[in-house]
């Protein structure tokens, strides 16, 4: 069973339910995730071995975080504590023409306030085939920045794949340090890309276009640029309202381009973590599939997260081959 490690803050999702806005109620679902956290729970619902690096808050919701984590089956050993809350964020769910909203609370939190020695990343990593990281930890804080990169740095000399979904999220970054500059850095250390146009152009500082020929140009660009990056994976999405949309996966590895069929999914039940589904069932492709096979498992994943409420791709690695054969008529199983 190939073992993955994930390193990213545990966060708590906070939202109205029923598609409601805030101002109309008075009740809130809550979820425990992060970015990274979404990818580890669908690996592990998928059958391998994770492992989460990370620290949450010392007191009952941090617990409650950790008990929410081991119920996907992720090792917990390196998720430590600290005396500062929980991140959390809010979210309203849009429908149809009304747009999703977010607002974040995570600048202060136990993950921004992360104490990147007290990390054994040799132990962390022991025995891992990948490592997967985002670009959101790094925007956090400081020592986020370097926890991440110490462990990157760990990965790199133990031979590890490392899989690098550099998000940019501009609502970060408030430490003093520029984005670009640090995902180019950290991108550097990595194996595999999770990302496109957006992503390259925000790293290189680019303006190329989304069409397939400005893809593969960005592309070869980046791996040009950071020879490290041998593979670039990169989702797109079509948004036709808040609850009708379709995804497709793009490719280029070894100079080959290849693309999947668009998977439209409506209605949509719930957007966040679909990107992350994606990742993970990229990773989990890449382990088990050759490249093009990865690809089209991954969309399929970020497809039927959609329709699964909460952060987390909670669907089988068996319930993603039949969407990504074509069996996606909804049909009952009994």
């Amino acid at each position: 069973m190939s073992k993955v490690v994930s390193f990213g803050e545990v966060i708590m999702r906070m939202s109205p339910a029923n598609n409601m806005m805030m101002k109309q109620s008075n009740e809130m679902e809550f979820f425990f995730g992060g970015t990274e956290l979404n990818v580890a729970a669908s690996l592990s619902t998928m059958g391998c071995d994770v492992k989460h690096v990370s620290v949450v808050s010392d007191d009952f919701v941090g617990e409650s975080a950790i008990a929410s984590i081991k119920s996907y089956g992720i090792d917990t050993t390196h998720i430590s504590k600290n005396e500062h809350p929980l991140g959390l964020y809010f979210l309203e769910v849009g429908s149809s023409v009304r747009a999703s909203r977010i607002a974040y609370n995570r600048l202060n939190g136990s993950f921004a306030n992360i104490n990147p020695n007290q990390i054994d990343w040799e132990k962390a990593l022991e025995g891992a085939d990948y490592f997967h990281w985002t670009g959101i930890s790094p925007g956090i804080s400081e020592s986020a920045y370097i926890a991440l990169k110490k462990g990157l740095q760990v990965a790199n000399e133990k031979g590890v794949e490392i899989t690098a979904d550099p998000a940019y999220r501009s609502n970060l970054w408030k430490y003093g340090k520029e984005g670009f500059e640090v995902l180019k850095e950290l991108v550097s250390y990595s194996t595999i890309f999770i990302g496109g146009v957006n992503e390259i152009n925000e790293i290189l500082g680019t303006s190329f276009g989304y069409d397939k020929d400005s893809f593969i140009q960005a592309a070869e660009t980046l791996m040009k640029e950071i020879p490290s990056i041998k593979k670039i994976f990169d989702k797109t999405r079509i948004g036709v309202t808040a609850s009708n949309q379709a995804t497709q996966g793009r490719a280029l590895v070894n100079g080959q381009y290849f693309e999947t069929e668009s998977l439209e999914v409506n209605p949509v039940v719930d957007r966040i973590g679909t990107g992350d589904a994606f990742a993970a069932g990229l990773i989990y492709g890449l382990i088990n599939f050759d490249d093009e096979k990865a690809l089209k498992f991954a969309n399929a994943a970020c497809a039927i997260k959609h329709t699964i409420l909460g952060d987390v791709n909670l669907s089988s690695a068996n319930d993603i081959l039949e969407v990504m054969n074509g069996n996606s008529g909804g049909r009952i199983k009994r």
